[in-house]
């Protein structure tokens, strides 16, 4: 004799909410298109297409959204791109 035995499982899944914010880069008079193409690939780990890219749509439009990440990753490859003489912004 078997018995049949019925669970009810429940699961309740906690779901952190994380606020992504956008890293900023704008246009400028000084940094050439080589140097904006490296920083990018080296920090923001673009490669040279999507970099390239990225400096022509800041060049034509002043400004473009490099990266999006939680504000603790972003926080150290906007002091990197600062540092490296770039116009960039946590937003």
């Amino acid at each position: 004799m078997s018995q049949k035995h019925e669970y009810d499982y429940q699961t309740t899944e906690q779901i952190e909410s994380v606020e992504l914010k956008e890293l900023m880069l704008f246009n400028d008079d000084f940094n050439t298109f080589q140097h904006v193409i490296e920083m990018l690939c080296k920090y923001c780990e673009h490669d040279s297409i999507q970099a390239e890219q990225c400096a022509w749509i800041v060049h034509n439009n002043g400004k473009c959204m490099v990266k999006r990440d939680e504000y603790t990753s972003l926080k150290p490859i906007y002091d990197a791109l600062l540092d490296a003489g770039l116009s960039v912004k946590i937003l």
